[in-house]
C-alpha cells in the first residue's frame, strides 16, 4: 500500500515524521468547473492532487487539501447573470453559462486565502510550498510568490516562475488533449470520450487546446512523469 502523503489523513506522529524528513508542502489549486462533457467538474483539483501525490510519494513532502475556489475573469451577462472564465471564451460559442461551474471568488479574496495558508504553513514548520492547478489561480500564486517569500521567509515555487515550459507540462489547456490525457492516466473511470463524439466534427463546447478526442492514458502518463521529475530535480537543487 502506498504511504499516505495527504495532510488531512496524517496522524500527528506521521505528519511530524514526514515534515522532518522533507518540509515541503504541495497545494492543489482546483475548481468545480466545466471541463467539457467528457471530464468531471473537479478535473483541475484531481489533476493537481494526482501529480503532487506522486511527487510526494517519490520525493517526500505533504499534499494539502485542494482549494476549490479560485479567481477568473468575469463580465456581466444577459438578464443580470455573470459570465465567468470559459463562459465567454472563444471556444464557447455562443457565450453562455457553462453547466456546473461553481468556484469563482475575487482575485483579492483568493490572495487573502493563499497568504493566510502561507502564514499557517510556515507556522506548522514547512520550508517550501509548491502550488499549481487552475490557470488563473496558478497566475495569481506566481504573481505574489516573490513578495511573500521575502515577507514570510519561506520558499514558494510556481510552475510559471521556477520551471520551464518543457518540464512542467501538465494542465496546459482547458479540457483538451493535455488535461484529458492526464485525467485518463490518473482517473480513467472519470473520463468518457464518447460523450463528445460528433459525426460532423464539431469542436467540443468550452474546450481549448488540442482535440481531446486524441487523448490517451499513455500520453497523460508521459506528461505526469515529465512534470513529477521536474519537481524532483527542483527539490534536489534546493536541498529539500
Amino acid at each position: 500500500m502506498d504511504e499516505c502523503v495527504h495532510y488531512a489523513r496524517l496522524s500527528v506522529p506521521s505528519f511530524t515524521k514526514r515534515l522532518k524528513e522533507h518540509p515541503v508542502g504541495y497545494i492543489p489549486l482546483g475548481t468545480l468547473e466545466w471541463h467539457g462533457l467528457h471530464n468531471v467538474l473537479g478535473a483541475d483539483a484531481l489533476q493537481a492532487d494526482g501529480i503532487f501525490t506522486r511527487a510526494a510519494q517519490r520525493f517526500g513532502g505533504i499534499v494539502f487539501p485542494p482549494l476549490y475556489l479560485g479567481p477568473d475573469r468575469i463580465e456581466a451577462g444577459p438578464e443580470g447573470t455573470n459570465l465567468i472564465g470559459m463562459d465567454y471564451s472563444d471556444a464557447t460559442k455562443p457565450h453562455q453559462r457553462l453547466e456546473g461551474s461553481c468556484y469563482w471568488v475575487s482575485n483579492g479574496l483568493f490572495l487573502m486565502m493563499l497568504e493566510a495558508l502561507v502564514v499557517q504553513a510556515k507556522r506548522a514548520g514547512f520550508i517550501c510550498l509548491l502550488a499549481d492547478g487552475h490557470g488563473p489561480s496558478r497566475k495569481a500564486w506566481a504573481h505574489m510568490a516573490g513578495q511573500w517569500e521575502k515577507q514570510y521567509d519561506i520558499i514558494l515555487l510556481s510552475s510559471i516562475n521556477d520551471f520551464d515550459a518543457q518540464s512542467f507540462v501538465t494542465q496546459q489547456d482547458h479540457a483538451g488533449r493535455n488535461e484529458t490525457s492526464v485525467m485518463m492516466a490518473l482517473h480513467p473511470d472519470l473520463v468518457d470520450l464518447s460523450r463528445i463524439e460528433d459525426s460532423s466534427g464539431a469542436w467540443p463546447l468550452g474546450v481549448k487546446g488540442e482535440d481531446p478526442r486524441l487523448s490517451t492514458a499513455a500520453y497523460g502518463e508521459y506528461l505526469i512523469e515529465t512534470t513529477v521529475e521536474a519537481i524532483g530535480r527542483k527539490l534536489l537543487e534546493l536541498g529539500l
